[in-house]
């Protein structure tokens, strides 16, 4: 083999291979972003936590909840209250409830986000339906809970400290299972 055959090879080999790494990058760049996203509230994604923190300020931040299903999905979906106020720091639990309307089970997953974004990465959950695929029977309704708080150290960020209200969004997408 001469010198020109094997160098050609290897840029072949090269191409190949970052080709299949720009493949194999492609297919995870969507949980890698969800998962970056979590950690960082960026986009409005509300964090997931295990704990409120122990310090609860004095004043009060507006969370509005939102609802919505996507058409295929033959379900209601609505929260049980559409405001609360919430002092940061402290421990809150709200419901949203859903309904199958449809004459099989079905099962949905819900994504969500947070507005205005800046508020995303105070808005921290500590249990939430979201986390799971939730699956209904037909005519079944449940109701699911969602326990939350609002960071205190959504006071001291000059880009939030004037935020009076959030919104939480839901969006129930059906799911191949």
């Amino acid at each position: 083999m001469t010198d020109l055959a094997q160098r050609n090879g290897k840029v072949a080999l090269r191409a190949a291979l970052f080709a299949a790494a720009m493949l194999a990058l492609a297919f995870a760049s969507v949980p890698l972003y969800r998962i970056f996203c979590q950690v960082t509230g960026f986009g409005g994604t509300p964090m997931r936590v295990v704990a409120a923190p122990d310090k609860v300020i004095a004043g009060s931040v507006g969370v509005r909840f939102d609802a919505n299903i996507q058409p295929s999905l033959p379900w209601k979906f609505v929260p049980v209250q559409s405001t609360v106020r919430v002092q940061p720091g402290a421990r809150t639990t709200v419901f949203y409830e859903a309904t199958n309307y449809s004459a099989r089970t079905t099962t949905g997953q819900a994504t969500f986000n947070v507005t205005p974004e800046q508020a995303g990465p105070y808005f921290s959950k500590i249990e939430c339906f979201c986390f799971t695929e939730q699956t209904l029977k037909p005519g079944e309704s449940v109701r699911m809970p969602i326990v939350f708080f609002v960071d205190p150290k959504i006071r001291d960020d000059e880009s939030t400290k004037h935020i009076d209200e959030i919104t939480l969004s839901y969006t129930f997408y059906p799911t191949g299972n």
